[in-house]
């Protein structure tokens, strides 16, 4: 069925909302993150916040496009969106830090398929080859999501309180609800069949989890080599264990093992994973930076990190640009990967007297790096694959990017609490107080930035080792584009 532009334009409109609630819920709480710790006594665990959200929306991003090739796009994405709102109330409703990260996590469930089943919806009403002239709906609300989200994050915990973050999804999400109904009518519901792979997607989630526990109990909870920490370790990589033995006998896997056995597609994807771990440990950690060692409210924090999100979605169109027009994306990765990796060491070196203006402008050319590498990281992984490994080499990436985004948060908020020591235990607001006037505090932020300039390291390494391959300038036409479009988890934005 061929599709007129009106039909797809009122497709594309009953999802965009969908498509800004999954996007703007990545960073619209980062400014709140102190507030919500002190007010729920709980800064010992604050990555938390962040990093269930990832979990389990990575983990059930893929599943959602299955389930919307066998029930149909709106049949799928009508609870999705009902899970989130529900969601939302919870963690607006939540008393104790355990309680919101619950929220969140739930939040996860429902978001990871707001992205997925939308992308899939393009992909239905949109040919591979028109593709691009509808992209600036997505990449523009996906720029607005990102860049507005630690503003309007901010302010609100300011002038409302952190509640209000999740209270405002409610009508959003309502309104998605509607849109959404009404815009998705225009498809037709074709049941695809396939077997879903829930065992990897537990084995993965239960994996990823496992490590993400030993990472925040480390070194806080209990000794780095304690038995319940290195436990804890050692089953998470059982479950990788189990997770590759499973996926290499899986009819339809979540991951396929095949994929891996090229050297250049584990460098590419090494890269997406680091990438992403860098970005989101810059996400997590510069508002709590700009908050606590420049003593910027919320908001203010909000405006100072903007530059470093729109820096990233300028990064992301220029990256476009320049490799349409030469072909090749290999020097794209070194030099996004060098210029993110001096931003990190930049900011790990800064004395504390360093001007804000300064500060800010290094976060801003960072953003510029990280912007570079992102995208074209995404169209080599596709150049590299096989015709027929379009499909599965795009949701690999994009998940283990998620996993990437996940592990940067929760490292970032290890290192803090490492460095800070006992000091965050103290209750509510003393705690903000005692981190804000611990002289230990800017040499904590130093060390989480000069660990997170190594993960990029080891990126901008991988890179070099990337063969310089020419673009492809065909597209697939053996069927793949469908497999490509359903199993788009895009968890991050470019």
């Amino acid at each position: 069925m061929e599709y007129t532009h009106r039909q797809r334009l009122q497709v594309i409109s009953g999802i965009i909302l969908c498509i800004l609630l999954a996007a703007i819920d990545q960073t619209v709480v980062i400014p709140a993150v102190p507030a919500m710790a002190a007010g729920l006594h709980g800064f010992s665990h604050l990555s938390w916040v962040v990093t269930a959200y990832l979990l389990t929306s990575t983990a059930t991003t893929p599943l959602y496009g299955r389930l919307s090739d066998q029930f149909g796009r709106r049949q799928t994405l009508i609870p999705s969106i009902a899970l989130f709102v529900l969601a939302s109330c919870v963690c607006a409703t939540a008393e104790t830090l355990p309680w919101l990260i619950a929220g969140r996590a739930l939040q996860g469930v429902g978001g990871g398929g707001l992205m997925a089943i939308a992308q899939a919806a393009i992909a239905d009403v949109v040919s591979p080859r028109e593709r691009g002239k509808y992209q600036a709906y997505m990449a523009g609300t996906w720029g607005v999501a990102s860049t507005a989200g630690p503003v309007v994050g901010g302010w609100v915990t300011d002038h409302l309180s952190w509640q209000w973050i999740f209270w405002f999804n409610v009508p959003l999400g309502l309104a998605a609800l509607v849109l959404s109904q009404i815009g998705l009518r225009q498809l037709r519901t074709v049941a695809r069949g396939g077997r879903i792979d829930y065992e990897g997607a537990a084995l993965l989630t239960c994996a990823v989890t496992a490590f993400l526990i030993g990472l925040s109990w480390g070194g806080r909870n209990y000794p780095w080599l304690s038995a319940p920490v290195i436990g804890i370790f050692a089953a998470g990589f059982a479950l990788i264990a189990a997770l590759w033995r499973w996926e290499a006998r899986a009819a339809v896997p979540l991951l396929p093992m095949r994929l891996f056995g090229s050297a250049s597609f584990v460098r590419l994807v090494g890269i997406g994973f680091l990438t992403a771990l860098a970005m989101f440990s810059a996400i997590f950690l510069l508002p709590l930076f700009f908050q606590l060692v420049y003593r910027a409210n919320a908001a203010q924090s909000g405006w100072d990190i903007m530059p470093f999100m729109i820096a990233s979605t300028i990064g992301a169109y220029a990256a476009g640009q320049v490799a349409r027009r030469t072909g090749r994306t290999r020097k794209l990765l070194i030099g996004g990967l060098v210029v993110g990796t001096a931003g990190f060491v930049l900011l790990g070196l800064l004395p504390r007297a360093t001007p804000l203006g300064l500060v800010v402008f290094n976060c801003f050319v960072m953003g510029l790096g990280i912007g570079f590498v992102l995208p074209s990281n995404l169209v080599a992984v596709q150049n590299a694959a096989t015709r027929h490994d379009v499909g599965a080499a795009t949701a690999t990436l994009l998940l283990l990017r998620a996993m990437g985004g996940a592990f940067g948060a929760t490292i970032a908020g290890a290192v803090l609490l490492l460095r800070l020591g006992r000091q965050i235990d103290a209750p509510g607001a003393a705690a903000e107080r005692a981190m804000a006037a611990n002289p230990a505090l800017p040499a904590a932020f130093h060390a989480a930035f000069l660990i997170t300039a190594g993960f990029a390291l080891l990126g901008l390494v991988a890179a070099i080792r990337v063969e310089d391959t020419p673009l492809r300038e065909t597209v697939a036409t053996d069927g793949t584009d469908t497999d490509e479009s359903d199993a788009e988890p895009a968890a991050i934005g470019h």
